[in-house]
């Protein structure tokens, strides 16, 4: 069984289906533009969030049920996964900051966490199954501390939806159907796609109204497009109450969302911007692929600096 909401499904092999290619006149250009990476970022203290289930104690009566005596080895390959995506923000992270200071912890932990460590920023790692196969009182308590909390958030696709759901947003299938209603076999974004910015002034995409701009790819700042890695085969259906859209697509209108009421600081996205610092000499697999875009990484680096604004007192 198959269930794909973060990014995180080792699921079946297969052929990666050809990603999208550039639009007309950006496909013209053979290359994408890299340089080395300069740390602008001095020192950070990032709490990292392990979204997926931990063992069968943060399992639903739901999961219980579904699962049997699969239970086990089901968590087993959330663990797998979860090594995998946690690894992958804290690679993040070490290759933005200078100096920074990690920590992990798992969702069901996060109070107790935050204030055992005093982030700067919070980042939350995509997901793997369905929310109702998590014990009602996890999603409760996420929803209490995400709605209080003016500690800099960032949520990373199962993290958006997980953000999304706790301020009124439902969590459904690609083709609006609720969770149970398609487990198997659901229509999904997978491998590189272009999302569209509805909000190029906003912060988070400091430098793309500057021609001069070396942050960003030309199709970014001359036709206000993203191209980011997707895994999912959930969405919300609406923008919550207290947010705003800053990126759409066709499939999946709510690609990335900002909320900053009462002195919050929340961005979520449902593709995976720490996906960008894959070696090119990987081989493609369902987790493994070469970085073919950038705009993830400067999205990523972006938001720590605005994370770290945010926490400064008003001079």
């Amino acid at each position: 069984m198959t269930h794909e909401i973060g990014d995180l499904s080792l699921a079946e092999s297969r052929t990666p289906e050809a990603a999208e290619p550039l639009p007309f006149p950006f496909n013209q250009q053979t290359f994408c533009r890299y340089e080395p990476i300069e740390k602008r970022i001095e020192a950070a203290r990032v709490l990292v969030v392990d979204n997926l289930l931990r063992d069968e104690d943060d399992l639903s009566e739901v999961g219980h049920k579904e699962w049997g005596k699969a239970a086990a080895a089901q968590i087993r390959r959330e663990r797998t996964i979860a090594q995998l995506a946690i690894e992958n923000i804290l690679n993040n992270i070490s290759r933005l900051v200078r100096s920074p200071t990690s920590h992990v912890a798992h969702l069901a932990n996060l109070t107790a966490a935050v204030k055992e460590f005093e982030p700067d920023a919070i980042v939350l790692s995509g997901t793997l199954r369905d929310f109702d196969f998590y014990r009602p009182v996890i999603i409760e308590h996420f929803g209490d501390f995400i709605r209080s909390t003016k500690i800099p958030v960032l949520g990373i696709c199962g993290g958006h939806q997980l953000v999304g759901l706790s301020f009124g947003a439902q969590v459904l299938t690609l083709d609006r159907l609720e969770q149970h209603e398609q487990r198997e076999n659901r229509p999904n974004e997978y491998q590189y796609r272009f999302v569209r910015i509805t909000d190029a002034q906003d912060p988070i995409f400091r430098g793309i109204n500057n021609p001069g701009s070396g942050l960003w790819q030309d199709y970014t700042k001359q036709a206000r497009i993203l191209r980011v890695w997707q895994n999912h085969g959930l969405q919300l259906d609406q923008v919550p109450v207290g947010f705003k859209l800053l990126a759409t697509s066709y499939l999946c209108r709510n690609q990335m969302m900002v909320n900053r009421d009462n002195g919050k600081l929340i961005y979520t996205v449902q593709f995976h911007l720490e996906k960008s610092f894959e070696d090119w000499n990987k081989s493609r697999t369902r987790w493994e692929h070469q970085n073919e875009s950038r705009d993830g990484r400067v999205l990523f680096e972006n938001f720590l600096e605005l994370a770290l604004a945010h926490a400064k007192p008003a001079s």
